[in-house]
């Protein structure tokens, strides 16, 4: 179930929303009636950046093993080329 809160709460009752994160499900906070932002635990952010972080981790590794460096206009350049060759 979604749970809407006022901003307040994460001053007001922090314990309570600390508990309520724990379970995976995101919290979202309104200022004023309008959205503010999310609370999510540490494991559920985690798991929707895992793809990002492996993907970074994957290129940081691809960096050091090569001193190899293109430009911008040669990385895209050749994404443009195979894509128009199709």
């Amino acid at each position: 179930m979604i749970q809407i809160r006022p901003v307040s709460d994460l001053r007001n009752k922090f314990t309570d929303i600390e508990k309520e994160v724990q379970n995976g499900e995101p919290i979202f906070l309104t200022k004023n009636g309008y959205g503010a932002m999310v609370v999510l635990s540490m494991e559920a952010y985690a798991r929707l950046s895992a793809p990002e972080e492996f993907v970074m981790d994957v290129a940081d590794a691809a960096a050091e093993s090569t001193t190899e460096r293109l430009t911008h206009d040669e990385v895209f350049g050749s994404l443009r080329s195979k894509i128009n060759a199709r």
